[in-house]
């Protein structure tokens, strides 16, 4: 009883200071805090430390795959599920912009959108971003998932959602899981397909973006072929 009273005490003391200035606390503080959400008996500092020293920072815990998550002692099924949805909520924080059809004016809201979709997943998958001739989004979702290394793209696919959403542009994105930025020869292939059958319909493939766990790459601005 006097374990339990502790660590209760812990965590009203951690809650009056998230109230008070929620900056002051550091960053496995948080981390305990919402660790205690899921484990609710117990002292989640040790936990919270293990996962920081494993996964060096906060970006590094929330962008880890669950398999890696559940090799942290004390990290269960319940605890990974709450990660997807901390996971699935920080998405769709990012993407609220595009659903209110904001302009997509810069490379930088792009990635934003796209990194907290698609960085850290463990599977490879192609979205689509459709704007309108002011650059407003007027859609983004999933065109695909496939494996580890590859995902299938298909021309047809990215098109009729162009076409069903009188789009004028379009973004293509897809991610390379714990792999590198630069495109692969399939990755090019595909992106001057699908931007010539665009223009013979009226739209332009105005990007093609890799996301990796460091950040997003133009295929436009220059990556190179993977050899």
């Amino acid at each position: 009883m006097s374990q339990k009273r502790h660590h209760d005490g812990h965590r009203e003391r951690l809650r009056e200071r998230l109230r008070k200035d929620s900056a002051s606390m550091r960053d496995y503080e948080v981390l305990e805090l919402l660790l205690g959400y899921v484990i609710r008996r117990g002292d989640t500092k040790p936990l919270a430390k293990d996962l920081l020293g494993r996964f060096k920072n906060m970006r590094g815990c929330l962008d880890a795959l669950p398999a890696e998550l559940e090799q942290v002692k004390g990290f269960g099924p319940s605890c990974a599920d709450f990660w997807l949805l901390l996971r699935e909520v920080l998405a769709q924080y990012a993407e609220s912009e595009a659903r209110e059809r904001e302009v997509l004016d810069s490379f930088e809201a792009l990635e934003k959108m796209a990194r907290a979709r698609l960085a850290g997943r463990d599977r490879e998958e192609a979205w689509v971003a459709l704007v309108n001739a002011q650059n407003r989004v007027i859609y983004w979702g999933r065109l695909s998932q496939g494996s580890v290394s590859s995902v299938q793209v298909l021309p047809r696919d990215v098109l009729e959602a162009g076409l069903k959403h009188r789009a004028t542009g379009i973004f293509l994105v897809h991610n390379h899981p714990g792999g590198g930025p630069y495109a692969s020869r399939a990755d090019l292939e595909i992106t001057g397909r699908i931007a010539g059958l665009a223009r013979e319909l009226g739209m332009g493939l105005l990007d093609h973006v890799i996301v990796t766990d460091a950040g997003c790459h133009s295929v436009y601005a220059g990556a190179q072929p993977e050899s």
